[in-house]
């Protein structure tokens, strides 16, 4: 078989893609430590399937180079580095500092030029947020400590390629003095260009586009690929470019449909193939020998977790964190993977790195991958959760509140359900349970058939729509009539049948729409998204996507898993206490500890949350179980066994250093065999 033949190669990264991450995964490994070692085994110095030099190989990894950085861009929490700008820049200001001082003090050391070991330094200045998913999990992503070291990211990435750029310009052309501040004024020029002017491009191709995503992504793709382009046209690294790319459309994307397509398209295809083309380029004895004269391999190993670590101690000794904090910032800014790889890739490419330092660098991604999401779940879960401001907990105390205001009346408007009918099998819950709620709240319901429009509106499959769709609104109205509360029916013609039931629970000033559950996991519904996702982004109201197994009436105990006390998290609760109200259910609030979290910590999370909830509704009966498990998932699962209802809160996160990464709520709900509500909050557009 001819190993240059595109098909082959692209057959052949497909099936590595598909079968080896699961595996390291089983074995509790990172899973792009899999596609290394599928790169070298299946490269030049194993069974000879893959080719670096290939032209196939060599686009497909380019691809994956700048979407990496892409989507490192965009992973950066913008909203969490507003909030301690201030701080953030100081700690990225000492966690990039001190490791490239760090780093230049090891190339020297072994006779590397200052070209070469400035490079080295900027390698290990960067860090990949790898464990975030674990301090989300645990409900302190708001400490402040945790706050900073997210948004610290934004200059480490940024200062370690600019550094990249202006060692490749070095390695490129006769040095001056004249050139690098010619360099750095186009840079500043380049950098100023892409932020302001992708970010204003965007918003407005969007706001034009309005709900068009296909054409959203297009447009986020070229967005990530002409930047890339302008880098290399300017003399700089496309990557830099890519990562600048990311920034710029983070506001524009949000946490949009359109950016959860994005991530699952690098992240299930074009990153990989960078991974394994990093195999490729691992020669085997060059790595032996390597790990044989293993002075240079640790003392970068030893240089980055010490150097991270003086940064996170001067960090806390400036801000007075304790020692907790300061250890959770150590941890979270070890990991080197995304930008440390892509740089690595190109100092080597340009010839300013030896494989030396490019086997040694791999050793650093396996080592501090693996290292840092360890020590952060051993000291996170340690933290103090912030406690949600007075005025936050005033603002949930009725969770629906928040429903737009008329200026010239402002009266607030009376509660209203939106419910969409179109299965009839899951007719009757929904309404039954809009209802319930309505009647609890002292509101009313809209029941509403969305009917997709046609190009003719006299087309017989119209009439045919139309008919069906008066049938269940009648229905709805008659299965409502018996709870006494007021029913408006309401038919509506739409292009889109999401658009269709947020903009129709706009005009009605909706609080609340509910949804029957859809299972949509195929990978179409991955790609292009459901009906749900689409309400959950447009939504003016929270959302409840509901799979009702019993009458509303019959619910006994509804279970809802807790792991902060941000207004988000409370909102969730208040809402369960008022489907509580409703059936005369118990509510049952379960919060899941690690082992080592200390019992003093547990406890006093026990006691905010039951004095908050007491507060809110003291006349439903509320009970707080406290469960210590390394597994959230399967004690939720275990929980739930003796539950009739499970309420957890919709949570979309795609990918985590480029990777995908498993949300609890979506390993619970697949396995749930009970009632289940998800509640979604409605997203509030950056755009606006």
């Amino acid at each position: 078989m001819d190993v240059s033949n595109p098909i082959f190669v692209f057959t052949v990264l497909l099936a590595i893609i598909l079968v080896i991450p699961p595996v390291f995964e089983r074995l509790h490994l990172p899973g792009l430590v899999g596609l290394l070692l599928a790169g070298v085994i299946l490269g030049p110095n194993g069974l000879q399937f893959l080719e670096h030099d290939t032209e196939t190989m060599k686009l497909l990894s380019d691809i994956g180079k700048v979407y990496l950085m892409f989507v490192a861009g965009l992973e950066i929490d913008l909203s969490q580095f507003r909030k301690t700008r201030q701080r953030s820049m100081t700690f990225g200001f000492l966690t990039f500092i001190v490791p490239i001082f760090t780093g230049i003090a090891i190339g020297r050391w072994f006779n590397f030029g200052w070209n070469a070991s400035l490079l080295i330094g900027s390698l290990l200045a960067s860090h990949t947020l790898l464990a975030y998913p674990i301090v989300r999990r645990l409900g302190v992503v708001q400490n402040e400590a945790v706050t900073v070291t997210i948004g610290a990211t934004i200059f480490t990435d940024t200062a370690a390629l600019v550094v990249l750029a202006i060692c490749v310009g070095i390695q490129q052309g006769e040095f001056t003095a004249l050139t690098f501040m010619n360099q750095l004024i186009t840079l500043g020029l380049y950098c100023v260009l892409v932020l302001w002017g992708f970010d204003r491009a965007g918003k407005e191709f969007f706001r034009r586009s309005r709900e068009d995503q296909g054409n959203q992504f297009l447009f986020t793709l070229l967005a990530l690929f002409v930047a890339s382009i302008g880098a290399q046209i300017i003399g700089v690294e496309q990557i830099v470019g890519a990562f600048l790319a990311g920034l710029a459309v983070n506001d524009v994307l949000g946490d949009s449909p359109v950016k959860e397509k994005v991530e699952f398209v690098g992240g299930v295809l074009f990153i990989p193939f960078f991974f394994v083309d990093m195999g490729l380029l691992i020669d085997i004895p060059a790595f032996v020998k390597t790990l044989a004269s293993i002075g240079i391999t640790v003392a970068i190993v030893v240089g980055l977790i010490s150097s991270k670590f003086i940064a996170a101690w001067l960090a806390a000794l400036w801000y007075r964190y304790s020692r907790v904090e300061m250890l959770t910032m150590w941890s979270l800014s070890l990991p080197q993977v995304a930008a440390t790889l892509a740089a690595t890739l190109v100092g080597f490419q340009q010839g300013i790195l030896t494989k030396d330092i490019l086997n040694s660098v791999l050793v650093l991604m396996v080592v501090t991958s693996i290292l840092g999401p360890i020590i952060t779940a051993r000291t996170a879960n340690r933290l103090p959760i912030p406690q949600p401001e007075p005025e936050e907990i005033d603002e949930v105390a009725v969770w629906w509140e928040g429903a737009h205001v008329d200026a010239e009346d402002p009266q607030p408007s009376p509660f209203t359900v939106v419910v969409p009918v179109y299965n009839p099998q899951t007719q009757r819950s929904l309404i039954e349970l809009a209802a319930l709620l309505a009647r609890y709240e002292s509101g009313r319901v809209v029941s509403v058939a969305i009917v997709r429009g046609q190009v003719h509106m006299d087309d017989p499959r119209l009439d045919g729509e139309l008919n069906r769709s008066r049938k269940l609104v009648r229905r709805a109205v008659e299965l409502a009539k018996a709870y006494g509360v007021e029913v408006t029916p309401a038919i509506r013609i739409d292009d889109d049948i999401a658009l269709g039931i947020t903009r129709l629970s706009r005009e009605q000033n909706a609080s609340l729409i509910v949804l029957g559950w859809s299972e949509t996991s195929s990978l179409r519904a991955r790609l292009f998204g459901s009906m749900i996702d689409s309400v959950l982004w447009s939504s003016p109201c929270p959302v409840a996507i509901t799979r009702l197994l019993d009458a509303p009436e019959n619910i006994a105990t509804i279970l809802v898993p807790t792991r902060d006390l941000t207004p988000t998290t409370l909102r969730v609760v208040r809402f369960a206490q008022a489907l509580a109200g409703v059936s005369q259910a118990k509510v049952i609030l379960l919060h899941v500890v690690l082992p080592n979290t200390p019992q003093e910590q547990a406890s006093q999370f026990e006691k905010d949350l039951r004095a908050i909830t007491q507060e809110q509704a003291a006349e439903i009966a509320t009970d707080i179980t406290t469960v210590v498990s390394n597994d959230i998932a399967t004690a939720i699962l275990q929980e739930a066994e003796q539950c009739d209802l499970v309420l957890m809160r919709s949570i979309r996160r795609g990918t985590a250093g480029g990777l995908t990464v498993s949300d609890v709520t979506t390993q619970v709900v697949q396995q749930l065999h009970t009632s289940v509500i998800l509640f979604g909050e409605p997203h509030h557009s950056s755009t606006s």
